[in-house]
């Protein structure tokens, strides 16, 4: 194995319909590049055939424009860090096939990420001539995606402790398939934070779930949403149309309500008041207004991620890799990808 000056991880994320390379150099992040795909709009959501296949396309142009852009040479490559699981499997092993190969014809190690702990991680990915606050040890986590809705305990780097999980749908699923019965095209969580902006956020009232614990449930919501416009519309056939902002706001709103009432509880049981949030629900502006606002009133101290760190991207990937090397966590080439992995894994 070669041995190299400085620490420079190229990180591969293909979880799901994005194909993202990074090179972090010494914890900076050099090049973060992906490459999204377009095709599952037409159905509304992402088609996990269609996924993979646009995977096996992107991945040799995004890794090599990453490293280009990144300034370096292959040889400078000290390990490759790729995505394990969560995830669709097909996506997920043309990735780590990819990082097999690559890894071996560059002679190093290979490092196994965690999806949910790249998210995790994504703020503390540091880039020249910005600032740089990462959480501190340990503070709250509150991961909302398309596929995850979580409240986790970081007490290192690479130590977290799940508290809270959704039992359903996640967040961003709620946004999407409340978006698609609306007549909006796919993703429509950013579709329905923009109009929710210029909607009445008190104009409707939906249900929210009583779960024990600190655990969500989002698919009662989603059905309610849906039972409440069939029975607006046999009143109204235009009724989506004529209230659409109206409905977006008071959606939005009801789904950070139910995201923030756990999130508080989680705090007056742990203590714990350093908060940070990530995954791809974290760019929506009303909940970032409205963590800022409670932090403001309840005295925490907040993290915002910057919105190309709320994607999936592979800087997460490369920082969590770059953390994993530091303890020489290496994985083997006979390691296969899993569709589930909770955050300990």
């Amino acid at each position: 194995m070669i041995k190299r000056k400085d620490t420079v991880i190229l990180g591969i994320e293909s979880s799901c319909d994005d194909t993202s390379a990074a090179i972090i150099k010494d914890g900076y992040l050099l090049s973060n590049v992906i490459a999204s795909q377009k095709v599952h709009e037409a159905y509304g959501g992402v088609v996990p055939e269609l996924a993979s296949r646009a995977h096996e396309i992107n991945i040799v142009p995004v890794v090599d424009q990453s490293i280009k852009i990144a300034g370096i040479s292959r040889d400078e490559i000290s390990a490759v860090a790729y995505t394990r699981g969560p995830g669709l499997l097909g996506s997920l092993l043309v990735g780590s096939s990819f990082a097999k190969g690559f890894a071996m014809s560059l002679g190093v190690p290979m490092i196994d990420v965690n999806h949910l702990q790249g998210h995790v991680l994504a703020h503390f990915v540091r880039e020249k001539n910005v600032p740089f606050d990462p959480p501190a040890f340990p503070h709250i986590c509150l991961l909302v995606s398309g596929g995850n809705s979580q409240i986790i305990i970081v007490k290192d780097h690479l130590d977290m402790e799940m508290i809270g999980q959704t039992i359903d749908d996640a967040a961003g699923e709620a946004f999407d398939k409340c978006a698609k019965i609306m007549g909006m095209t796919y993703p429509g969580g950013p579709l329905i934070d923009k109009l929710a902006k210029i909607g009445n956020e008190n104009a409707f009232k939906f249900s929210k779930p009583r779960i024990k614990n600190l655990d969500y449930s989002f698919s009662g919501l989603k059905t309610s949403f849906l039972y409440f416009l069939r029975d607006r519309i046999k009143e109204n056939d235009n009724f989506i149309e004529e209230n659409k902002a109206d409905l977006c706001a008071s959606l939005q709103k009801t789904i950070i309500d139910i995201l923030l009432d756990k999130l508080i509880k989680a705090v007056k049981q742990t203590g714990i008041n350093e908060i940070s949030v990530s995954g791809g629900v974290s760019a929506n502006s009303g909940l970032q207004n409205a963590m800022i606002s409670t932090a403001k009133n309840r005295g925490w101290k907040v993290h915002i991620p910057k919105i190309s760190f709320t994607m999936d991207n592979a800087a997460m990937i490369a920082i969590a890799g770059y953390y994993k090397y530091q303890k020489k966590e290496f994985i083997g080439l006979d390691a296969v990808p899993f569709a589930r992995m909770n955050i300990k894994e």
